[in-house]
C-alpha cells in the first residue's frame, strides 16, 4: 500500500489520540478531523478503527524494536546502555495514558488483545534474543536470564489494575517508568 501523506497524517493523529484517550474514546471522526482526512480516504486505506490501531501498534513496536537494536550495537557500557534503554522507554511511553493500557493490553475487544499479546510476544523474543548477544559480548551479566525480564515486564498490565498502587504515580509514564528504573537498577542510587 502506498504511504501517502493522507496515510501518514492518519496514523500519526491515531496514535496520538489513542495514546492520550485510549481506543474507545477515539472515534473515526475524530481521527479523520485532527488529521485533515476525509471518512472516505480513511476508509480508504482501513476497514475500521480496529485495523488502523493494529497498524498503529505495530508501527509504535517495530519502530522501537529498530531503535533498540540499534543501541545494544552500539560500543557503549553496561551503565550507559540502561540509561539509554531507559530513555528509550520515557520516549516510547510519552503522553501514553491509564485508558491506552486498559483498552490494548486489558480490554474486552479480543481482536485488539489477542493482536497486541501477539506482537508483543513477538517483540519479546526478539528482545531476549538481543540481550543474549550483548550478554556474550560481556556487557550485561552472563547468569542473566532474559526471559525473567519479559516475565516481570508482563505482569506490569496486572499490577495497572491495582487502583491504589497506580494512584501513587500522576501518570501512567511516570509508574511504567519506576517500574523500569526498579527491575533496572533496584532500589540504589544512580
Amino acid at each position: 500500500m502506498v504511504k501517502s501523506k493522507k496515510y501518514r497524517d492518519i496514523i500519526s493523529t491515531a496514535r496520538e489520540l489513542f495514546w492520550k484517550h485510549g481506543f474507545r474514546r477515539v472515534t473515526i471522526q475524530e481521527i479523520c478531523e485532527k488529521a485533515g482526512a476525509s471518512k472516505m480516504t480513511f476508509y480508504k486505506f482501513f476497514p475500521n478503527k480496529i485495523e488502523l490501531a493494529k497498524t498503529v501498534f505495530e508501527y509504535e513496536v517495530e519502530k522501537g524494536m529498530n531503535r533498540f537494536s540499534q543501541l545494544m550495537e552500539g560500543n557503549i557500557n553496561g551503565e550507559e546502555m540502561l540509561k539509554e534503554i531507559i530513555l528509550l522507554k520515557v520516549e516510547g511511553t510519552n503522553d501514553i495514558s491509564h485508558e491506552f493500557m486498559e483498552d490494548f493490553y486489558l480490554d474486552n475487544e479480543p481482536e485488539l488483545k489477542n493482536f497486541v499479546e501477539e506482537k508483543t510476544k513477538d517483540a519479546w523474543t526478539r528482545l531476549m534474543s538481543e540481550w543474549r548477544r550483548v550478554q556474550e559480548k560481556g556487557v550485561f551479566r552472563k547468569d542473566f536470564k532474559p526471559e525473567f525480564l519479559f516475565r516481570v515486564s508482563s505482569k506490569i498490565q496486572e499490577l495497572l489494575k491495582d487502583e491504589e498502587l497506580a494512584a501513587m504515580y500522576d501518570s501512567t509514564q511516570d509508574f511504567i517508568l519506576e517500574f523500569t528504573r526498579f527491575i533496572a537498577y533496584g532500589i540504589s542510587k544512580r
